[in-house]
């Protein structure tokens, strides 16, 4: 077998052999629609999916159809429209972002200018003429061209891909300065709004006969508005929630199939779809869609590295995606930003918006004071760091954190967030490992104490409870290469607080499965000041009446857990603590430990 990681290009994936996961099913409803815009997270198969429309339609790939399609769904019953179109393509994440708006505007008018010399090339038999190209105006390139295609007997079918991503680049970059020049490529007479002006023109000449257009998010064409106010947005449509993205079926064939290489038994196969389907499905694009999908690049990954090592690979999420946090960073950087990444992880990794908007600009985003930061959910439900879960009884759409690689991406923003010294996010790693390592949690307790607790006392966050507090241990324990970790773990219908067991390829080094229950006494409630909780004994605080009663409830809830984890997956080395915090002042910890019978 030979898995396509970081490949995009149809034929070669058709030709070669390589896995792939038929969606040539979805091209007649597809030519439903002559302009589309189809969205999707960063490197979850656009470039694919463009590869195989462009070698659908390419009117010089007809000796190959039956070579490339043949054996695909699409193959069977091919449209009339196979190869009956010129292909042209732009790929605007190959445009450099950086510079004035003058050497924005160069490089993508480079860009657009050597892509028809490409295409003149490619087609040089087809052509009746030559295309000057306007090596300072791709837009005068572009009406060249449609002068000569227009004796031709051949439209052109416009490939678009990343279409925002020079501009996201831009909008994410140093807020006040880049935001100045991503209203200067968007609005007015800015580049980016001019070109897909001339596109517009084009297709409405019917030159440009068919358009699709991928990128991630709508905002940048909402800031272009009336530039090019003709595509029909289908990503929200349930129909093509896994045109891009594997299925359970897809996923458990694939492992069967290495499992004949690899020698797997049936059960190391279920661990595996296990493990793929906790760091790597999870993502729904429409409230209709009845199935969640993985993200194909990751499991690619994951899939390559089980068939030529036998083995899965120590870090679950590609580094190539880490890059992801940038969205996150943004995110934290605008208005109520900060308080809405730290509701996500706290509250069971779950928002609820009113509806999935589809057209909403940066500026609506970052005024979006009053609609419960609607757009800034929405926002990060585009780029893939939320997806959508249900509707809940009211009517909305429940978003959540998808799968456990893209929390950690969360964990890590929120800690870097919180504690910005690298030197004492250092400590507080190092305090943590004392805990899986060798059991120790006074440290991590120590270093909560003295450095978390003041930044949650000194913000004006909206809440203080038990779960603030999980997610500072949480931000610190995080550990995706030797654990699988969660928050509101169910166990027999109720949910633990934070659990870390240790992944099955991992129980081969002496680390510890964790339990921590956390409880929250209130200072109000305690009748007393953050300096006076501070002031403290140790043994005062314990013989304070509310914390005795909620280290109590704890320590029950924190063994009845523990013996659920026992049951469920034998042979643990669990180690279980009950956590009860004094506002954000003082904490109290105790191991519960399994009396012998």
């Amino acid at each position: 077998m030979k898995f396509p990681y970081g490949i995009c290009d149809f034929r070669k994936i058709t030709m070669k052999n390589y896995f792939y996961c038929d969606r040539t099913d979805r091209i007649p409803l597809l030519e439903k629609g002559e302009y589309l815009l189809f969205l999707r997270p960063r490197r979850f198969g656009k470039s694919l999916l463009l590869s195989m429309l462009a070698n659908y339609y390419d009117v010089a790939k007809k000796h190959e159809f039956e070579t490339m399609f043949g054996n695909l769904k699409i193959g069977k019953n091919p449209t009339e429209l196979r190869n009956s179109f010129f292909i042209l393509k732009w790929d605007f994440s190959c445009v450099d972002p950086s510079g004035s708006v003058e050497d924005i505007r160069k490089a993508l008018h480079d860009h657009i200018n050597s892509c028809i010399k490409a295409f003149c090339r490619y087609y040089r038999n087809q052509l009746p003429g030559k295309v000057n190209l306007d090596w300072d105006n791709a837009i005068n390139s572009i009406n060249e061209l449609i002068s000569i295609i227009q004796t031709t007997d051949y439209n052109i079918y416009l490939l678009i891909d990343e279409y925002d991503n020079f501009a996201n680049q831009i909008m994410m970059g140093i807020r006040r300065e880049r935001n100045e020049l991503y209203d200067a490529l968007v609005h007015e007479e800015g580049p980016l709004r001019t070109l897909f002006k001339a596109v517009k023109a084009s297709a409405s000449e019917s030159i440009f006969d068919r358009i699709f257009i991928t990128g991630v998010s709508p905002v940048v064409m909402s800031d272009i508005t009336s530039g090019y106010n003709i595509a029909e947005n289908i990503y929200l449509r349930y129909q093509f929630n896994d045109i891009c993205g594997f299925t359970d079926n897809e996923i458990e064939q694939a492992l069967k199939s290495i499992a004949g290489e690899c020698d797997l038994s049936e059960e190391k196969i279920t661990e595996a779809l296990e493990l793929m389907k906790t760091y790597y499905n999870g993502y729904k694009f429409s409230s209709k869609a009845d199935k969640y999908v993985y993200n194909p690049t990751l499991s690619t990954y994951f899939l390559k590295y089980l068939y030529e090592d036998c083995e899965y690979p120590d870090e679950m999420l590609d580094s190539n995606l880490a890059t992801d946090d940038a969205k996150l960073e943004y995110i934290a950087q605008v208005p109520a930003g900060r308080q809405m990444l730290l509701e996500l992880l706290r509250e069971d990794r779950s928002v609820d918006i009113p509806k999935l908007t589809s057209r909403f600009g940066i500026r609506e985003m970052l005024t979006d004071q009053g609609k419960d930061n609607v757009f800034m959910k929405a926002f990060l439900y585009y780029f893939g760091v939320l997806t959508v879960s249900e509707r809940t009884e009211q009517g909305k759409i429940n978003l959540k954190i998808p799968n456990l690689a893209i929390k950690g991406l969360y964990a890590d923003k929120i800690c870097q967030m919180l504690l910005p010294e690298p030197a004492i996010r250092d400590q507080g790693k190092a305090a943590a490992e004392l805990l899986y390592q060798q059991g120790n949690i006074q440290p991590l307790c120590d270093f909560v104490e003295q450095h978390y607790f003041k930044v949650f006392s000194n913000r004006d966050y909206k809440w203080a409870n038990e779960l603030t507090v999980k997610t500072a241990f949480l931000t610190l324990l995080y550990n995706d290469i030797l654990y699988i970790m969660d928050t509101e773990t169910e166990l027999d219908r109720r949910y633990a607080d934070l659990t870390m067991i240790i992944r099955p390829d991992m129980r081969r080094f002496t680390i510890l499965d964790i339990l921590i229950e956390f409880k929250f006494v209130k200072l109000k409630d305690a009748d007393m000041s953050g300096e006076q909780a501070g002031k403290l004994t140790q043994e005062e605080l314990q013989n304070m009446p509310l914390m005795k009663t909620q280290m109590e409830d704890a320590k029950v809830q924190v063994k009845d857990y523990g013996d659920v984890l026992d049951k469920r997956h034998g042979n643990l080395r669990l180690r279980k603590y009950a956590v009860v915090s004094l506002g954000f002042e003082r904490l109290w910890w105790e191991e519960v430990i399994r009396r012998k019978s």
